[in-house]
């Protein structure tokens, strides 16, 4: 069986998309599995094409799908040789706390299976997306990274057996005040640093240049 991952953050380097992944891949052991970013040849949008399952990995963009992994999959919709039995899972990540926030993003792409012929297989909505990196050494399935290690295994068990599942929404096991003061105090307010703006510019709405 032929897997194909598409890694659709428009992150250049390293990013909470490319983090899923690699769950992924732990959970899914030894098997067939190429992973691409959404900038590809003619070679790989075949490769892609001729795969027994598709798994989309992207974050949550105005509710939505990245600009750049949706012409891919308009491209991809458009091929003449796309492999009609393959099936499709996708992994969502936002950075609200509520897994449910991808929502829309999941049902978006269920509906593209629709328009370009292909089999849906499960979708997974996870909230806190910017907190990931700074739990990377939690293992799955345990502390924080319990409930999203359950929810990965769970698509990894379904994909490799080209079986269907239910969606799922979930979020680190954490307190969502307390991912609240964190994610303001290390990620947001440097996040703003970086950018030439202070905390108030935070609060007082777009910063006149």
């Amino acid at each position: 069986m032929n897997i194909s991952i598409i890694n659709g953050s428009p992150k250049p380097g390293e990013s909470t998309s490319g983090l899923l992944i690699k769950y992924l891949l732990q959970e899914m052991g030894e098997c067939n599995v190429q992973v691409f970013k959404c900038a590809l040849q003619t070679t790989e949008l075949a490769e892609i094409a001729s795969s027994d399952v598709l798994v989309l990995v992207f974050p949550l963009y105005v509710d939505s799908i990245p600009s750049q992994l949706l012409q891919l999959l308009i491209i991809l919709e458009e091929l003449k040789n796309m492999n009609h039995d393959m099936m499709v899972y996708c992994i969502v990540n936002n950075g609200f706390f509520e897994g449910t926030q991808n929502y829309i993003a999941i049902q978006q792409i269920k509906n593209w299976c629709t328009a370009a012929d292909l089999n849906w297989g499960q979708g997974i909505g996870i909230g806190a997306g910017e907190m990931l990196p700074f739990i990377a050494d939690v293992p799955l399935k345990h502390g924080p990274n319990k409930n999203i290690g359950y929810a990965i295994s769970s698509l990894a068990t379904n994909l490799l057996n080209k079986k269907s599942g239910k969606d799922s929404f979930v979020s680190p096991n954490w307190p969502r005040f307390l991912w609240r003061m964190q994610s303001t105090k290390f990620f947001w307010i440097p996040r703003a640093r970086s950018n030439s703006l202070k905390k108030q510019d935070l609060y007082g709405g777009v910063k006149r240049v």
